[in-house]
């Protein structure tokens, strides 16, 4: 696929400035002032995150409402149901604010509820709030879901249950009737932080309880590390109170994990290593959790969070494993069939979005497959399966549209919708499919640009190769943790050429040795093989890349990630 490059191209007077206040190279000034760190303490504060900087959780709207409900269920010694979404936002919330609760109220007088994916859907449902009237709770405490639940939450209220709402989603005109809602993105919510996730939203209130109930920050701390496998799996900004809590979270993965991230590191082979990264906890730690609600029963991921004992964490990693080796199988297979319907569509190349659907598919992975598309047919894409009498599924956008807003324009199509910028899931009635992928596509084409349906590299700076070294590296592995806001520094050298020992590996991936000047670099270009020919031809190129270290038989060397290349113009 055709990508665009962007070079980025910071303020030189602000890169000297910072250079002189730093007294550090060029190179690193205009990586960080990429970042919008244009002095002394932006850049202090960025390196060394103090969880002082966080924001008050008093200055969330309807906090001080939340936690004076909680207070009075202690005192009266009310039944609190934990309630919170299936997906590793979600499973988070509820084990750490599950765990506080217990250990701060009573373990007789707290449970927790998951609903199932396939019997009851997304967020509030009747049979979950039905559960809580048949086991005499009086307050259900939501995390990561109910802001669109307005008529079950009504429900609940005549039925005698209070609720308390704690959800990052974007709300609708009317809000639920809940003793308080604790969301920075609803209407007159003055928080200065708005990007939180599920998790970080819970850990506000845990800290507000906290310190109404005179607990020291010693209890919260060991939280951290759920907070952060949140802040990385939801894919929230890197900025912010993301990047404080990310960071002390990813340093107490490190260092002291819960035995439930124990046992996944242990089971993944990842407890051997040193400097764990959030692309670790994206791409080991995350799929493991997801995969309990997508497969089976989420409840199990919340188990895992919460066991003490190493033992019994460790077979609760190991059924997370099952369900993750068997959401692998069913969504490569899903994935390859729905690739072979794209391509029978000879109307395809001419759309602006990607619309599949079966009935037998799976929909725990839809949401992983629309994903895996766009990869190959970059646009907005929706995949659909049959759920009950619905049709159910999941949407992905491409960078900088708002898939959102789109889907809430075909919303007169729709039984139910809700999600993100980037991400959002739906139902529909299956007599509207037709109508909904003919307005969803009109709508897209109406308001994407062309060039958002060619995927962009952002590249930090031109460098050579006499400028890569492991200071360098030093410095770039010190701004982790990366996501959105704090992408992984790019860079672009140009006029490479083949040494004549680069070659194709798994038939897919390039393992390149190129030299620039009288510089040879080893580097991995992942599903760059197509290219291989024009690589091996002699001709120069420039390559777009990180940089990353490589260890093999107990030696370390510095090594390219090759994102992309193409001819070089001279």
């Amino acid at each position: 696929m055709k990508k665009r490059w962007k070079l980025l191209a910071p303020d030189s007077g602000n890169v000297l400035d910072l250079q002189d206040e730093l007294k550090v190279s060029s190179l690193i000034c205009t990586l960080l002032v990429n970042r919008g760190l244009t002095d002394f303490e932006t850049c202090r504060s960025f390196f060394q995150p103090e969880l002082s900087s966080l924001h008050s959780p008093w200055l969330m709207k309807d906090m001080q409402l939340a936690v004076a409900r909680i207070l009075v269920a202690f005192e009266g010694a009310e039944k609190i149901l934990v309630y919170g979404d299936y997906d590793v936002d979600g499973t988070s919330s509820v084990a750490i604010l599950y765990n506080f609760i217990r250990e701060q109220y009573h373990p007789d007088k707290v449970d927790f509820y998951l609903p199932h994916r396939y019997r009851e859907g997304y967020g509030i449902s009747r049979i979950g709030i039905d559960y809580a009237i048949a086991n005499n709770f009086s307050l259900v405490i939501s995390l990561d879901c109910g802001i669109k639940s307005a008529d079950l939450i009504s429900y609940a209220k005549v039925s005698g249950i209070d609720f308390i709402i704690c959800d990052h989603h974007l709300p609708d005109d009317v809000l639920p009737q809940a003793v308080a809602i604790l969301n920075p993105k609803q209407p007159g919510c003055l928080y200065p932080f708005k990007d939180l996730c599920g998790c970080g939203i819970t850990f506000k209130l845990i800290t507000a309880l906290a310190e109404k109930l005179n607990v020291g920050y010693a209890a919260i701390y060991p939280l951290l590390d759920l907070v952060a496998t949140a802040i990385a799996a939801d894919i929230v900004p890197m900025t912010g109170e993301n990047r404080i809590l990310a960071w002390h979270g990813l340093k107490l993965i490190n260092e002291n994990p819960c035995p439930g991230i124990n046992a996944i590191l242990e089971l993944s082979g990842l407890k051997k290593m040193t400097g764990l990264t959030i692309t670790n906890v994206v791409f080991i730690i995350a799929p493991r959790v997801n995969a309990a609600g997508r497969m089976d029963d989420a409840r199990k991921a919340v188990w895992l969070f919460i066991e003490k004992d190493m033992a019994k964490a460790r077979e609760y990693a190991a059924m997370l494993q099952v369900d993750n080796i068997n959401r692998k199988e069913t969504d490569s297979n899903i994935t390859e069939e729905a690739l072979e319907m794209v391509k029978a569509d000879q109307m395809h190349p001419g759309r602006k979005t990607t619309v599949v659907y079966q009935p037998h598919w799976h929909k725990g992975v839809v949401g992983i497959v629309a994903s895996r598309l766009i990869e190959t047919h970059y646009r907005p894409t929706i995949v659909l399966t049959h759920s009950g009498d619905l049709l159910s599924g999941s949407a992905r956008s491409v960078s900088g549209f708002n898939l959102y807003e789109a889907i809430h324009a075909c919303r007169s199509h729709l039984f139910a919708y809700g999600g993100h910028f980037a991400a959002a899931g739906l139902s529909l009635h299956p007599n509207n499919l037709d109508s909904f992928i003919g307005k969803f596509e009109e709508v897209v084409g109406e308001t994407i640009l062309p060039e958002m349906l060619i995927p962009q590299i952002i590249i930090d700076a031109e460098i050579l190769f006499t400028d890569i070294d492991q200071r360098l590296l030093r410095t770039i592995s010190r701004m982790e943790p990366f996501g959105p806001g704090n992408l992984h520094p790019v860079f672009i050298t140009r006029n490479v050429v083949d040494n004549g020992w680069s070659r194709i590996v798994k038939e897919k991936h390039i393992s390149f040795n190129i030299r620039h000047s009288h510089i040879v670099f080893r580097g991995i270009g992942f599903g760059l093989a197509e290219k291989f020919a024009f690589v091996n031809s002699g001709a120069l190129f420039d390559i777009v890349y990180t940089i990353e270290e490589n260890e093999w038989n107990n030696e370390k060397c510095l090594q390219l990630k090759v994102i992309d290349l193409q001819p070089s113009e001279s």
